[in-house]
């Protein structure tokens, strides 16, 4: 496991360390700002035993992303932690990747909100979320 304190807070803020979960699921940050974070993640290896994308999968693409957001709104010597998560699934998906669009809709000092849109290959809407972080000084 990695000690926390051993983490560059840059790199964290680039979107080069994600955490072991979002490694093991392929989440790949490829645009990042306090405005707009996207990334991709693979279907296959996130799916149910039927083969189609798992709806946490999609849940834990929107809060990686989304916090990765706040985590860049909140600037150097601030963290965010997620508090609430709300996502309504469209469609399933069972092969390629997904895209996931996180948006600003809030930006304060102590909270953080994104919209956060998931698309398979095709462009066609597989999740909408909704991601709350609070935002706190660093410990």
């Amino acid at each position: 496991m990695t000690n926390p304190e051993d983490l560059d807070e840059g790199e964290i803020r680039a979107g080069r360390h994600l955490g072991p979960l979002a490694d093991t699921m392929g989440i790949e940050i490829t645009e990042i700002s306090a405005q707009r974070v996207v990334a991709r993640m693979p279907v296959a290896g996130n799916t149910q035993p039927i083969g189609l994308l798992h709806g946490g999968a999609s849940c834990v693409l929107a809060e990686t992303i989304g916090s990765m957001g706040a985590m860049t709104h909140a600037g150097p010597g601030r963290v965010a932690m997620g508090i609430e998560i709300s996502a309504t699934h469209h469609r399933s998906a069972g092969s390629g990747h997904v895209t996931g669009v996180a948006t600003l809709v809030h930006g304060g000092r102590s909270l953080a909100t994104y919209d956060i849109q998931i698309t398979d290959d095709d462009g066609r809407r597989v999740c909408t979320a909704r991601l709350t972080c609070m935002l706190r000084d660093s410990p």
